[in-house]
């Protein structure tokens, strides 16, 4: 079963198998105005603190990062990653906290720092969190974790695999996990029944490398990716570990998968379509 939709690009969802006074009158209206945007924003803070229901955070979404005007005209990456990390503060009572690098490309790599389908997937994941509660959740091409750790924070998964290839970006995605208080583990796999969640694992994944046997160790739930295509190699390689992912499946509901990516080259996001419609059968 396949369902594409999204912006920026496309959210991919796959499961598997199975005068004076005039301006008196203005800075009077002002003022009053203030006081109530003032206490309207009070009062949220307090729903948001006392209350587990989502959905308040998705209608907060919905009226500001996800508003039809902030859709078409996006504002600056480093004002969503603000915006959500307070967001995500007032239920949980932490932020998310990244160290990144300042430039797109760093040490050889575009994964030290946070892309716009990560934001795009961190705040769908807000307004979806059931899709992740009490799951063990893989991430493929983590970069910085802004998404992970949304997740982490918001979503309470059972157990969260953090991957990437490349050890420079590894070595700042442990940081960044650190950075956010989680402890991560050496290995993945199940948690014991009453252990604190989520169990974090940071691992260390080469699609072109991966094995049937290290991939089926992990037994996720649910798959995501966020703006992992870049060519058509990636988009070949991200497939067969897809494919191989839901054959070692062992649980009894579908594999999940959401993959959120920016459509930059319209060839890029046509081959990874037509390919997936070869490659995974629902």
């Amino acid at each position: 079963m396949l369902r594409l939709a999204g912006q920026p690009g496309w959210l991919l969802r796959a499961s598997g198998d199975p005068g004076g006074s005039r301006a008196g009158r203005a800075n009077v209206s002002l003022e009053s105005g203030f006081r109530q945007a003032t206490l309207g924003i009070h009062d949220i803070d307090i729903k948001l603190r006392d209350s587990s229901d989502s959905q308040l955070l998705v209608d907060i979404l919905q009226k500001t990062v996800k508003h039809p005007v902030c859709v078409k005209y996006p504002p600056p990456a480093k004002f969503s990653r603000g915006f959500l990390s307070e967001l995500i503060k007032k239920p949980s009572g932490d932020p998310v906290t990244l160290c990144e690098s300042t430039a797109i490309v760093s040490h050889g790599t575009t994964g030290l720092v946070t892309w716009n389908a990560a934001l795009y997937l961190a705040e769908w994941a807000l307004e979806n969190p059931a899709l992740f509660t009490d799951r063990t959740v893989l991430e493929l091409g983590s970069g910085a974790g802004l998404t992970g750790l949304a997740i982490c924070k918001a979503c309470s998964p059972q157990a969260y695999i953090f991957s990437d290839c490349h050890s420079r970006v590894l070595e700042q995605l442990r940081a960044n996990v650190l950075l956010n208080g989680l402890a991560p583990r050496q290995h993945a796999g199940r948690g014991t029944p009453g252990a604190e969640k989520p169990l974090v694992v940071v691992a260390q994944l080469d699609w072109d490398l991966a094995t049937a046997p290290q991939l089926s160790a992990l037994q996720p739930d649910v798959v995501i990716a966020a703006d992992v295509l870049y060519c058509p190699d990636t988009v070949l390689a991200l497939l067969g570990v897809l494919r191989t992912l839901s054959a070692c499946h062992s649980g009894l509901q579908p594999l999940d998968a959401y993959v959120a990516f920016t459509v930059r080259n319209p060839e890029t996001c046509r081959l990874f379509t037509e390919e997936l419609g070869k490659n995974v059968h629902g």
